[in-house]
């Protein structure tokens, strides 16, 4: 098999990866829009395959940028939470939002209150039923709040659905500013992953899959006179592979100076062609193989 099989220029990887992003931060944007639309109008069993398959295509997509598979999968799922989190916060506001738009400033008296039957140790929200001050009721549901705050006979000052749908809420309850910061923040730190991932692929790729030596390399074969070409270092790390012994641990520990014209991606492709994986966490400068690792180095 070829040394050369299946790299690619550094170079090109690094276009390459950069409208990739683009597009994952885009896709993202987008479904954290739609699913915004959509939330009320579905089933939580639909909304949680849709979920789910849209975790699954952002691993499909994260592996894309070459980044290993546990990392692929952390960071999905930090998106697909963040991105969640983000809709239902957004939901939150949403009728805060509709009646900043559409509601009217309204003083009404508290004419009724009652609250919640006890349900066990499930909180008790208070209702209240206002009316305007020429008694006409306030159109649509009873004000709800989470505790016991006004009194029969009380007067507010409420922002009220005109159409009727949407309960009235006092002024300081309608501001949705808090929620949409929250949501917003929570939707840029999934995007933020996406960049995220790409540098660190960026940086990965700069670090250990170059194609030529870099100059310590070639200083560190000129001290040591070390001739051998990159198909016979390939060779001696299989040998290496084949007959290294593990340690307590169950890896199989190397040095890459031995091997300065092979990259750890290709010695990983190496190591998984002979049914080990590369380590890529922990290896304080050894390249570490064994049947089981924590975090795969990627392979070509």
């Amino acid at each position: 098999m070829s040394g050369d099989r299946g790299h690619i220029v550094p170079g090109s990887r690094t276009r390459y990866r950069v409208p990739l992003a683009v597009g994952i931060g885009c896709y993202v944007a987008v479904v954290v829009t739609v699913m915004y639309l959509v939330v009320d109008e579905l089933g939580p069993g639909v909304l949680v395959l849709l979920w789910t398959g849209h975790g699954v295509f952002l691993i499909v997509l994260i592996r894309k940028l070459r980044i290993a598979v546990l990392s692929s999968v952390y960071t999905a799922l930090f998106i697909v939470c963040a991105s969640l989190m983000s809709v239902y916060v957004a939901d939150m506001a949403r009728e805060d939002l509709v009646l900043q738009q559409r509601g009217e400033k309204a003083t009404v008296t508290v004419s009724k209150e009652w609250l919640d039957p006890a349900q066990g140790r499930k909180a008790r929200h208070s209702h209240y039923e206002l009316e305007h001050q020429d008694g006409s009721p306030v159109p649509g549901p009873e004000m709800e709040t989470t505790s016991d705050l006004y009194d029969v006979g009380e007067v507010l000052t409420v922002m009220e659905d005109p159409d009727g749908e949407l309960r009235p809420r006092t002024l300081g309850e309608v501001d949705a500013t808090g929620e949409l910061l929250g949501s917003g923040a929570l939707a840029l730190a999934s995007l933020g992953a996406v960049g995220w991932m790409t540098w660190r692929g960026s940086d990965m790729a700069k670090r250990r899959d170059k194609r030529k030596p870099s100059a310590g390399v070639r200083v560190y074969k000129t001290v040591t006179r070390d001739h051998t070409t990159k198909e016979e270092q390939e060779r001696k790390l299989r040998e290496a592979l084949e007959a290294g012994p593990a340690d307590r641990r169950g890896y199989i520990k190397v040095h890459p100076e031995d091997y300065p014209d092979v990259s750890q991606h290709r010695a990983a492709r190496i190591a998984w062609e002979m049914g080990l994986r590369a380590e890529a966490m922990g290896n304080k400068g050894s390249w570490r193989f064994g049947e089981t690792v924590i975090e795969e180095v990627p392979h070509d």
